[in-house]
C-alpha cells in the first residue's frame, strides 16, 4: 500500500472526512470516520503531515495527531476556501485542506496547549459576564426611563442612581421589586468578575513572560495574560509586523496599477485581543500629557493631529510588536528616554 504523506481532515461534530495523498500528490486515501474512530485511524498511519481548519475542537485533534507522531498544522478557513475545486461537500473540503496544507507559503495557526486554552477560557467567560452585566444595566435603565428616571453614563453612574430610583415616588411596588432583583443579579456578576480578575492577575504574576509585559505602558494584566496565551510560541511569527497584521491592527489595502491605497484597520483576527490592546493604548494616551520621553512626545503629537481614538490604533500596533519582540527574545522592556 502506498504511504500517506499528507492528510487533510474535514472536522465536524461526529463525522470526519479524510483525504490523503502520497509524496507524488496522488490520492491514496478517501475515508469517512466517526469521532470515536479518528484516534485509531491516526494511530495506524505512518507519521505524516496532517492539515485541519481552525474550528471547534481543532486544537484538541491537532494534539491527538501530534501524540501519534504526526505533524499537525491548522489553517484559517478563509485560506483553504480557494482550493475547493467545485461544489462544497465533505470530500471536496477534505481534498482542499490536503492541497492547502502542502502549499509552501501557507499561513498556519499555532497549536495551543491545554494551559493556554485554560487561560483564554477564563478571558472568554469574563467577557461573557461583562456582556451580561451591560445587558442587565441597559434593561434597568430602559425600565426606569419609562418613569422619567435617568442615570449618568457608565456603571458607576448607574449604581449611584439606582438607590435613588427605588426611593422615588414614581416607583411602583412591581417595578421596585424588579429593579431590586436586577441589582442583586448585578452584584453577583460583579463578584464573579472580580474573582476572575484576581485569578488572571495571579496567573500573570506567576508567569515570568507575562509579568515582563506589564512594564509596557498600555499593557495591563488582562492584555498580558491574553497576549501570552494567544501568541503561544512567538517563533510561529516571522516578526512583530506579522503579529500586528494577525491581530488586524494594520491598514487594509486596495492598491492597483502601482498606486498604493491604504484604508482603515483590517480588523482581522482576534477581536477580543485587539480590543484589549486598543483600550490599553487609549489609557496610555490619556496619561502621556505630563511626560517628556520620546514615546510620550510622539503620542502627544499624534493625539493633537488625529485625536485620542485614531492615535490609539498606532500605539496598539506598536505595543503588539513590542510584546512579540519581548516574548520572542526573552528580553525586558527598555523604556524610551
Amino acid at each position: 500500500m502506498t504511504t500517506v504523506a499528507t492528510l487533510g481532515i474535514d472536522l465536524a461534530k461526529n463525522v470526519f472526512q479524510l483525504h490523503g495523498v502520497d509524496s507524488d500528490g496522488q490520492t491514496v486515501l478517501r475515508k469517512r470516520v466517526i469521532r470515536d474512530q479518528l484516534g485509531a485511524v491516526l494511530a495506524n498511519l505512518p507519521p505524516c503531515v496532517i492539515g485541519m481548519e481552525t474550528c471547534g475542537g481543532a486544537h484538541h485533534f491537532a494534539r491527538v495527531a501530534q501524540k501519534f507522531g504526526h505533524t499537525a498544522r491548522l489553517m484559517s478557513a478563509q485560506y483553504v476556501k480557494p482550493y475547493v475545486k467545485s461544489q462544497k461537500n465533505d470530500c471536496a473540503d477534505a481534498e482542499a485542506i490536503c492541497e492547502a496544507v502542502g502549499r509552501p507559503n501557507m499561513r498556519f495557526v499555532p497549536v495551543k496547549t491545554p494551559a493556554q486554552q485554560d487561560v483564554l477560557a477564563i478571558h472568554r467567560v469574563r467577557a461573557q459576564l461583562m456582556k451580561w452585566r451591560t445587558m442587565l444595566t441597559n434593561q434597568a435603565r430602559g425600565l426606569a426611563a419609562e418613569r422619567g428616571l435617568v442615570a449618568p453614563q457608565g456603571c458607576a453612574g448607574f449604581r449611584t442612581a439606582l438607590p435613588r430610583w427605588l426611593e422615588n415616588a414614581e416607583m411602583t411596588a412591581v417595578l421596585s421589586e424588579l429593579l431590586t432583583d436586577l441589582r442583586e443579579r448585578l452584584g453577583e456578576l460583579d463578584d464573579r468578575i472580580r474573582q476572575l480578575d484576581a485569578q488572571i492577575e495571579r496567573a500573570v504574576h506567576a508567569d515570568e513572560r507575562a509579568k515582563r509585559l506589564l512594564a509596557v505602558e498600555g499593557i495591563g494584566p488582562l492584555t498580558a495574560s491574553a497576549l501570552t496565551a494567544a501568541l503561544g510560541d512567538p517563533a510561529s511569527f516571522k516578526n512583530g509586523r506579522h503579529v500586528s497584521a494577525w491581530l488586524g491592527l494594520v491598514p487594509r489595502q486596495d492598491s492597483s496599477g502601482g498606486k498604493p491605497r491604504l484604508l482603515g484597520l483590517s480588523k482581522r483576527g482576534d477581536r477580543y485581543l485587539r480590543t484589549l490592546l486598543i483600550h490599553g493604548a487609549r489609557s496610555a494616551i490619556m496619561r502621556c500629557a505630563t511626560k517628556a520621553d520620546a514615546r510620550s512626545r510622539w503620542l502627544q503629537d499624534l493625539r493633537a493631529r488625529a485625536g485620542v481614538n485614531k492615535a490609539a490604533c498606532p500605539l496598539a500596533n506598536k505595543n503588539a510588536r513590542i510584546a512579540w519582540a519581548m516574548l520572542a527574545r526573552g528580553q525586558s522592556y527598555r523604556a524610551p528616554i
